[in-house]
């Protein structure tokens, strides 16, 4: 059973990752998503014991229980808080989980080039935005 809220880090800055966010925001009726952007200037880096550059590199998200996730488990304990259930369970058919989950790694390794940041990349590190966003 799951132990909500489930406290969501992620990267404002990242056009793709803010849209995701504000659709799971409208969905979210029952408020079981806590949504903490690590981009934001007064975003506090001792909310969770793990660096901003990590975070940026692959999604996170704990649990009211203090439990961490990463990763497409992240996207699929979003989807089943916002009613998305169908979703979350399709991703975890045998023959759909590999595409997803090299989907979303291919996805997390150039997130910052896709969005035009790639200026915050080096060979193949990207760091986050942690002091605000990038001027494009």
């Amino acid at each position: 059973m799951a132990s909500y809220p489930l406290t969501v880090f992620f990267d404002g800055a990242c056009p793709i990752c803010d849209r995701e966010i504000a659709l799971m925001r409208r969905l979210d009726r029952h408020r079981r998503l806590l949504l903490c952007d690590f981009s934001r200037p007064d975003y506090d880096p001792t909310s969770i014991s793990i660096s901003p550059s990590e975070l940026g590199r692959i999604i996170h998200a704990r649990w009211g229980d203090g439990t961490v996730i990463t990763g497409l488990d992240v996207f699929r304990a979003m989807w089943e808080a916002v009613g998305l259930g169908l979703l979350a369970r399709l991703t975890r058919l045998s023959l759909i989980e590999p595409l997803v989950v090299n989907a979303y790694a291919w996805f997390a390794r150039n997130r910052l080039r896709l969005t035009g940041r790639s200026h915050a990349c080096a060979g193949d590190t990207c760091r986050s935005s942690i002091s605000g966003r990038h001027s494009e």
